[in-house]
């Protein structure tokens, strides 16, 4: 082999392997990122398509259009490492907890979470138990609903507040 041929080959072995580690590093992180990583067909599904949550309180209806967390990866990841959350969208936790059964007190917290959340912990009759207002980002303090639960709704930190909505008020879905 002349030697311009071996520095040719050489250099395209080394862009080879390049884009190969390349890819295997987007690959690692990409799975320990929190997001998708394509094993979970229903995570991605949840995440295009949204769901109907209908509040009402004193000061009238609030609906909201929300993702769905229904597995227990889902339910695990929540909204962590969201920053595009919009002033009426959210995710719902239900059934809660993903395995199913009986309704049970609820413990979320904000790790890897860089918005503020209010979280409303709601009861089997569909009634508001209590609602964690404005949650700390990144906190790993634990935000416990304090009475069973059967599902929990996620909404930007403030909204409840700002709508009016409080503990005892109406929550629905289809």
């Amino acid at each position: 082999m002349t030697a311009v041929r071996v520095r040719r080959v050489a250099r395209v072995s080394t862009t080879v392997f390049a884009m190969a580690m390349t890819a295997a590093l987007l690959l690692a992180t990409g799975a320990c990122s929190g997001g998708t990583t394509g094993n979970d067909a229903t995570s991605t599904a949840n995440a295009t398509t949204r769901l109907p949550v209908t509040i009402t309180s004193a000061d009238g209806r609030h609906v909201f259009l929300v993702e769905r967390a229904v597995t227990p990866a889902q339910q695990a990841e929540g909204l962590m490492y969201r920053t595009d959350l919009k002033p009426d969208g959210g995710m719902l936790f239900h059934p809660y907890p993903a395995e199913g059964g009986a309704p049970r007190e609820a413990s979320f917290w904000m790790k890897n979470t860089p918005t503020p959340l209010d979280i409303l912990f709601i009861r089997a009759d569909g009634t508001i138990a209590t609602i964690a207002e404005n949650t700390v980002p990144y906190s790993t303090a634990e935000v416990k609903s304090r009475e069973p639960v059967a599902a929990v709704l996620e909404l930007v930190g403030g909204r409840t507040a700002e709508l009016g909505i409080a503990e005892g008020d109406k929550v629905t879905w289809r």
